[in-house]
């Protein structure tokens, strides 16, 4: 059984990072389009799965950078509220 252990946690750290892929927004993630990354962790299962952690995740300057960014006119609500 323990023989068996690693190949469990590689599976889950896989699972659970193109999860955390498919949920992240567009503009937050980091480095590379989320496509590309959810190709390289399925792909390299381990070794995709660390460098998203450390390198791909969005993290604070990345949601600052994406929420700084000009909004389209139907997006934002003090303009429709104005129509």
């Amino acid at each position: 059984m323990i023989r068996y252990l690693p190949i469990i946690v590689v599976a889950l750290l896989t699972i659970y990072c193109v999860v955390e892929v498919a949920q992240a927004r567009p503009l937050e993630v980091r480095g590379m389009p989320r496509w590309l990354w959810a190709t390289i962790i399925i792909c390299l299962p381990l070794a995709g799965a660390v460098c998203w952690l450390f390198f791909g995740r969005p993290n604070r300057e990345s949601r600052r950078r994406a929420e700084n960014r000009p909004m389209a006119p139907d997006d934002d609500v003090d303009f429709l509220r104005g129509l």
